[in-house]
This record gives structure tokens, sequence and C-alpha cells, in this order.
């Protein structure tokens, strides 16, 4: 092969990578080539596990002020984002509710944003802390009718059983965790978008 076929070649190889990148880079994000990202649970860890206790205000403390006080139980779900697009995308906020079973307990939500590159993955932690007592409260206000039904009685002492059953098989995951109405705000360029999003655990 002469030198000058072989320049040719070179150039003509050059030319095709350089336009390549170029056709890479002309993507934009628009309202018809927007894809909408896939958001998908990985896992739920037991971050931190203080047991199961609650006391009222009626037991006087060994330090401090007597008070309605619930064990706390944090936990961290691990979210996949996925971007289907040529280009970018930011995932600006994460809001979803967490129910055990069929009660829901806490609403969280996270506004630590990050980039998604082109055909990738990321992975986003949530941490939701849930606190006995709270986590009580919801149970009677939102969840009384549900627990009646599923225990045959209602009140505090049914929801406690109930909340004391949780927190023991949390570190095993013995109980189904769900993740409803989620909502994730995506941007890109001008397009913005509310991607909706739900999952169970285990």
């Amino acid at each position: 092969m002469s030198k000058k076929r072989l320049f040719t070649i070179i150039c003509a190889m050059a030319v095709a990578v350089a336009l390549a990148g170029c056709a890479g880079m002309s993507a934009k994000p628009t309202a018809k080539n927007f894809v909408e990202p896939k958001i998908e649970l990985e896992m739920v860890e037991v971050a931190h596990y203080w047991g199961w206790w609650y006391f009222s205000k009626k037991v006087k403390p060994t330090m401090g002020t007597p008070g309605n006080y619930g064990a706390p139980l944090d936990l961290a779900f691990v979210f996949n984002v996925t971007n289907p697009n040529p280009y970018p995308v930011q995932l600006e906020n994460i809001k979803f509710t967490v129910a055990f079973e069929e009660f829901d307990l806490n609403t969280v939500n996270s506004t630590a944003s990050q980039w998604i590159p082109p055909g990738k993955t990321n992975q986003i932690r949530v941490h939701a802390m849930f606190d006995g007592r709270q986590s009580l409260l919801s149970l009677l206000v939102t969840g009384g009718f549900k627990l009646k039904k599923k225990t045959g009685a209602a009140g505090p002492g049914p929801a406690l059983k109930q909340l004391a059953a949780w927190w023991k098989a949390a570190p095993e995951y013995g109980f189904p965790i769900y993740v409803k109405e989620g909502a994730a705000v995506i941007n890109a360029g001008d397009v913005n978008r509310v991607v909706s999003f739900s999952a169970k655990f285990p």
C-alpha cells in the first residue's frame, strides 16, 4: 500500500470519528425525544437499629424530661436510576411514601440532585427515619380501620403490638415494605418531568 493511499485512509477514518463525535454532541433534549428514566428499588438496608422499646410520659426517666417515646428505626432505600437518553439528565428531587405491609407510616423526600450520564445507571440512597411514637400516631390516624380489620381490635394497645412485631422483624426483613406514590423530578435542558414509581421489598 502506497503512502498516499495510507494517508487517505487515515484521513477518512479521522473524519468519520470526528463526525461521529459531533453527531453524539448534537443530541439535545426535547419534549419529543425525551424518554423517561426508569427508577427501580435495588434494596432496603437497615442502616441503624436500636431494637424495640416504648414508654409513656408517666415513666420517670433516669435523666431528662418525661415524655412519650418510641424506638427509632433508620432504613435506607437504594434506587437504580437508568437514563435511556443520548444526553445527560438531572435527578433533582425524589419523594415517596413508605408502608409496612399495607400501612402507610412515613413520607420521605430527598433534594440531593445528581446527573445521570447518557445510557448509564446511577444509584441514589434515601434514608427514612421511623420513630416509634410518630409511627404509633400514624398507625392510629391513617390505619386504624385496617388494623382493626387485621387484628380484630383497635386502639393504642394493638397498634403498639403491631409496631413491636415490625421493629423486631426488621433486621430479617420479615414483612413486606412498600414504596408508594413515588415521584422524581427529572430535568434535561428545557425539559422537566415528574417520573412516577413504586416498589416492594423484599
